[in-house]
């Protein structure tokens, strides 16, 4: 690595390090708690009742007693494109931005001890691996996990500005990284990852504990900028697909005349974000292999029959129109996603609403 881009990456680190304080009360990171699993998890990670924020509303001891579409488990996994965690609200009609730290785990299989994704509420998703990452992205119904319709939601990550996590106690695990050495079976926890939800939208990547650039590929201080610049992809409305893939330039670090520079995202107070000074990139990706949703997804219960949502084109970022044009191909070089370089400051608005 070059110093330049060295220099870039400790910036990013320092920062986030920076704008994040722990609460008095609890003051140790969530990143900081680590629990085997499943022996190790306590019924609570984040119990404390002095704490600013409280404790968590769910539990992370999750098993066949706590599965059901009540379930407020805050354990949850990704581990194949047919066998994922997203986090959502757990009353419906709720809007991220008011919920994130007390979002449950909902997944597409039983097993995990949490809710379940409803039938057909997955309307497209694509499944990266990478060298050092684990990234799923896609479209979905999000009226079916209890996300208010035309909700842009944002991001849910394990720091928060008290670094407790949103949600609370949020604990992430897989068995899906090399470093797990193909052993279904045993689970690593995960301590870097991030999650946008909204838009009928969503991305997920967490990073192997055992790789290279956890804390900058996973960042979490970007969180107005959605999807298009934290997890670049190529996610289809209609297509269910898992691929190999290069790591992405880290979010915030691009290069200008030949010099690795690094952006921050201004403070909410200063209003919108109207111009990005770089357009993100989607890594090559290849080996991809195409499935039918009918043969990955089973058990799921029934919807509640709450109209569906719809996108269209490919997932570029959590934008309005959820179709910034980004290449259809799903063997593809290194290409530029969604939101571009030379946009109009309505485009960049758009863009940002999802993490309003």
């Amino acid at each position: 690595m070059s110093p330049s881009a060295l220099s870039a990456l400790l910036a990013v680190a320092v920062a986030s390090i920076v704008l994040a304080q722990p609460d008095p009360a609890d003051p140790t990171p969530l990143v900081d708690k680590h629990y085997a699993y499943p022996s190790g998890i306590p019924y609570q990670v984040d119990y404390n009742t002095a704490a600013l924020r409280g404790p968590q509303v769910g539990y992370n001891i999750c098993n066949s007693t706590t599965e059901n579409q009540d379930s407020m488990c805050q354990t949850s996994f990704l581990n194949h494109i047919d066998d994922f965690c997203l986090w959502a609200p757990s009353q419906p009609n709720s809007t991220i931005g008011d919920t994130e730290g007390q979002e449950v785990a909902w997944c597409t299989k039983p097993g995990h001890g949490t809710r379940l994704i409803p039938a057909g509420a997955l309307q497209g998703v694509q499944l990266i691996k990478t060298p050092n990452y684990i990234q799923i992205a896609g479209y979905i119904d999000q009226t079916q996990i209890n996300i208010a319709a035309g909700d842009y939601g944002g991001e849910l990550d394990p720091h928060g500005a008290d670094l407790r996590g949103n949600p609370l106690g949020g604990l992430m695990y897989s068995n899906a990284f090399p470093s797990n050495g193909g052993n279904n079976d045993t689970y690593q926890q995960v301590i870097d990852w991030t999650n946008f939800m909204g838009g009928n939208g969503f991305c997920f990547k967490i990073c192997d504990p055992a790789g290279q650039n956890q804390q900058a590929l996973c960042q979490n201080i970007y969180d107005r900028l959605g999807c298009a610049y934290n997890a670049p992809n190529n996610a289809k409305n209609g297509t269910f697909e898992v691929c190999d893939g290069d790591d992405m330039t880290p979010p915030g670090v691009y290069t200008s005349n030949g010099q690795t520079m690094t952006y921050f995202q201004p403070p909410e107070s200063l209003g919108p974000i109207t111009t990005v000074p770089y357009t993100p990139v989607v890594p090559a990706s290849s080996n991809c292999v195409t499935y039918q949703s009918a043969a990955i997804y089973s058990g799921q219960p029934v919807p509640t029959g709450v109209a569906a949502g719809t996108g269209s084109g490919t997932l570029a970022s959590g934008t309005r129109t959820a179709s910034a044009g980004a290449p259809a191909s799903t063997s593809n070089d290194a290409s530029a996603v969604g939101v571009s370089s030379v946009v109009g400051v309505v485009g960049v608005l758009f863009a940002m609403a999802f993490l309003s």
